[in-house]
């Protein structure tokens, strides 16, 4: 893991593409910003934690919960026809 020191109005590069700023420093508190192009996608650490999990659990989806789904979508063939 890289440390730097930084202070308020001071940034860091990440890359060509991502610049992060201090942008405030209140007590314990630092305000960040950051600038990065609309196809990053960022996260809080605990936010993409819990999207992780959600989709590790989805990924292990049970057959039961299948055989529900095809009761309620109509298999599609690959023209795109509905099966009856």
């Amino acid at each position: 893991m890289l440390v730097l020191t930084r202070k308020l109005g001071e940034s860091v590069t990440i890359g060509d593409e991502v610049k992060i700023s201090i942008i405030d420093i209140k007590g314990r508190q630092v305000r960040l910003g950051i600038e990065a192009p609309r196809h990053l996608t960022i996260h809080r650490e605990e936010v993409y934690a819990k999207i992780q999990e959600e989709n590790r659990l989805a990924a292990i989806a049970k057959p039961a919960n299948m055989e529900k789904l095809a009761n309620v979508f109509p298999a599609i063939t690959p023209k795109g026809e509905t099966k009856k």
